[in-house]
């Protein structure tokens, strides 16, 4: 028997709490096999049994020896978070509600297009931001996600449409870090979860279909440029800063000026020169969807390497904001077009099943006590026209 097969069948206490292999990264699993005497090869054997077969049973892995397979049960796991609901929508936009550890529930949506199935992933339960045309923010915030409760979304999404077997297509070929929450303030689990979508041995999607949209921490904007070359987009909704503090109350520590800084910086350290940020803004009527809005937000832009998305606003019960009218929305458009910028307009889907670009609220064991708050107060006046 050699020394490595003597280390495997020696006697192995059972953890308090097992490793859930789930969420490591391909470079943590060949350290976790390092600690039992494994080389490196058995972390890709692992990676592409989870993430490219879908295998979550130590005991289906064939090509690891029988003793391995008999320590992993005792020290590690495979475990990803419970689907509590899947609901389909008219559409063909689905939505599942996702519990996590400590009881409360997110929510992820994969939207279906022609040319590709983009799946938007939450990264926290619920949300400290608190953006005023968001869903997700009137609910509160938990905590952060796991990177195995990231992960695991990307996971439920490929196994729900049997694309985790041999030869099936990819039906999830684009994933936004857009769910719920902010995903700069959960950095590294994020940025563990992301290494695997890119990663070759395991989801293996390019990095301009990884797309990452933060609301402006700009010291994490600046930290990610070091570490990925995924997509960025910036949440921006609003051309001045008077008009962003109401809508996007970060705004108030990372001005607009700031932001935009940091999404050239980031730019600069991407090793193709042709990549573009994408700007999001979400046109809510008579708040942020006039020609001035407009024509602010062309300059501002001008010198930034971009495309704009414009998102009407989507409704929910704890907002009185309103949908832009589609002639407001042509218009801004068109005052965009003529200014020179690349422009497109989200289509809404998913909203019958409350699963639209604002609408992702889950339900959050709120440690901050926004949501009832937001339950008991009569909801003020929404923010009108800021020049």
């Amino acid at each position: 028997m050699t020394a490595l097969n003597t280390d495997i069948n020696q006697t192995v206490e059972p953890q308090e709490e097992k490793i859930n292999l789930l969420g490591l990264s391909a470079e943590k699993l060949v350290e976790f096999f390092a600690s039992l005497g494994e080389k490196p090869f058995r972390a890709t054997q692992v990676l592409k049994w989870i993430h490219q077969l879908g295998v979550d049973d130590f005991e289906q892995m064939t090509n690891l020896s029988k003793a391995l397979r008999e320590r992993l049960k005792i020290v590690a796991e495979i475990r990803a978070p419970e689907v509590v609901s899947q609901h389909d929508s008219a559409d063909g936009t689905r939505k599942w509600l996702i519990r996590v550890a400590g009881g409360s529930c997110i929510e992820t949506v994969f939207i279906p297009e022609k040319d590709r199935g983009t799946l938007c992933v939450s990264s926290q339960v619920g949300c400290s931001l608190d953006c005023s045309f968001c869903a997700t923010g009137k609910q509160g915030f938990n905590r952060d996600l796991t990177a195995a409760e990231i992960i695991g979304q990307v996971w439920i999404a490929a196994k729900s449409f049997d694309s985790l077997t041999v030869g099936a297509d990819r039906v999830v070929s684009n994933v936004v870090m857009m769910g719920m929450g902010e995903p700069l303030l959960n950095f590294d689990n994020v940025v563990d979860a992301m290494s695997l979508m890119l990663h070759d041995c395991a989801y293996g999607l390019s990095k301009r279909r990884v797309t990452l949209s933060t609301s402006g921490v700009v010291p994490a904007i600046d930290r990610l440029g070091e570490v990925s070359d995924v997509s960025l987009a910036i949440s921006l909704h609003a051309p001045n800063d008077e008009l962003r503090n109401e809508l996007v109350p970060i705004n108030r520590k990372y001005p607009i000026a700031m932001l935009l800084d940091s999404a050239r910086r980031y730019l600069e350290k991407m090793p193709d020169t042709h990549r573009k940020i994408t700007v999001e803004y979400t046109l809510i009527d008579h708040v942020n969807d006039r020609d001035e809005h407009a024509k602010q937000l062309a300059k501002l832009l001008k010198d930034l390497p971009c495309k704009i998305n414009l998102i009407p606003f989507n409704p929910f019960a704890q907002s009185d904001y309103k949908k832009v009218t589609n002639t407001a929305l042509n218009r801004f458009r068109d005052i965009l077009y003529k200014e020179g910028h690349i422009v497109t307009v989200r289509t809404t889907r998913g909203d019958d099943i409350a699963a639209a670009c604002g609408q992702l609220a889950g339900t959050v064991n709120d440690k901050t006590r926004r949501s009832e708050r937001y339950q008991n107060q009569v909801v003020e006046s929404p923010v009108r026209f800021v020049g």
